[in-house]
């Protein structure tokens, strides 16, 4: 079967089952989407790539092996609600204290118990209702609809200014192919919020933004906000993955600029629509991306892999004709797609063939925030806050 094989040569299934058992078979065929994807972008942009192969780089980095119904990354857990099962993520500095508001608990070092028996306890609704109004990445596992954007006619992207507000790695991943192809890429920050990835695996982060220029601008400050309006004005892609009410407050509308012929992609976790926030290990099992165990117990499948898949999509949407539109990419959708109707919870089937995760090298060190700065604003003719 072409996905088994997809799936077994990806990486993902060698990070799917539980740490003393064998690797498990995903469901669905992400991994020949994948391949698809960078299929397209290969016609697009000339390059050589193994699409299945990018859903397990980070851990090739990272050192990360499956842990079962935990995250390889550590973060995200998979635990039993009252009618299902959940995803809930515990990555950023804050969560534990929005966690324990979440189930009206004080903070103490039990909170993961307290979390699992609270969630345990009450409907998958719920918790999806408690984790918007919280900003939690947490959702339950339910079957949702979505349209979901096919790539046109291929397009190269060669000499194009992308302008990239995404962090990460869904947005950076498909910066990265971008770059690849040939078009010029500018990666921006604010003082408040630089990319949170940075202070995650070095050389991972080389591989994602070397070659890429980086900009700091802080569009709190008047002047900042102008030079980023400017800059968004010369920019032919760009790529954000905010809430559009945020980058309302910069002074950027999605739909002007690409009614101005522009190229924009916005890549969420649950749609432009929606307020709630998730990262790739959550909205991959929310969605249906998960393995489960001959206990009838669910595994994660691969590692984030809502992130990889949602870049590579993203990429090769830019990489297509028309340009003048606004691509939404939801992760939630993209994974939604490649997982077979209706969710099975049949015992996942071993793969005996799978292969470790392999890692490309970056093909240079990533700036320093705003390292460029004043040179990319230089060459563009935009006055420097």
């Amino acid at each position: 079967m072409t996905a088994a094989r997809d799936w077994a040569e990806s990486g993902a299934a060698w990070l799917t089952g539980h740490p003393d058992g064998p690797p498990l078979l995903p469901p669905g065929n992400a991994a020949t989407h994948a391949r698809r994807m960078a299929e397209h972008i290969e016609e697009a942009g000339g390059i050589p790539l193994d699409g299945a192969a990018l859903l397990s780089e980070r851990a090739a980095f990272t050192g990360g092996r499956r842990q079962g119904a935990r995250s390889v990354g550590g973060a995200c857990r998979l635990l039993p609600t009252l009618d299902g099962w959940a995803a809930v993520s515990n990555a950023r500095p804050d969560d534990p204290i929005l966690l324990s508001a979440l189930i009206s608990e004080d903070l103490d070092e039990n909170l993961d118990a307290a979390v699992a028996e609270w969630v345990q306890t009450h409907p998958g609704a719920e918790l999806d209702e408690r984790a918007g109004l919280l900003s939690v990445a947490a959702s339950s596992c339910a079957p949702r609809v979505f349209d979901v954007h096919s790539p046109g006619r291929p397009r190269p992207v060669e000499d194009l200014l992308v302008v990239d507000f995404s962090a990460l790695w869904a947005g950076p991943l498909c910066a990265h192919l971008l770059g690849l192809a040939g078009a010029r890429v500018v990666k921006v920050e604010t003082p408040q919020r630089p990319d949170g990835a940075r202070y995650g695996n070095k050389d991972f982060y080389d591989l994602l933004h070397g070659g890429h220029s980086s900009v700091v601008l802080d569009p709190g400050d008047p002047a900042g906000r102008r030079a980023l309006q400017a800059l968004v004005a010369k920019a032919d892609v760009v790529i954000e993955a905010s809430r559009p009410r945020a980058l309302a407050g910069f002074g950027l509308d999605a739909q002007e600029f690409a009614a101005g012929g522009g190229t924009w992609v916005s890549i969420t976790a649950w749609g432009r629509e929606s307020d709630r926030v998730g990262f790739g290990d959550d909205v991959a099992a929310a969605s249906g991306l998960m393995a489960w165990d001959d206990a009838g117990m669910p595994v994660f499948c691969g590692d984030a892999i809502a992130d990889p898949l949602t870049g590579l999509t993203a990429a090769a949407l830019v990489m297509s004709e028309p340009a003048g539109v606004v691509w939404e990419v939801p992760m939630a959708g993209v994974v939604n797609a490649t997982v077979p109707e209706p969710w099975s919870q049949a015992p996942s089937e071993p793969v005996r063939d799978a292969v470790p995760p392999i890692a490309r090298k970056p093909v240079a060190t990533a700036p320093a925030p705003g390292a460029d700065t004043a040179e990319v604003l230089s060459y563009l003719g935009i006055p420097r806050p």
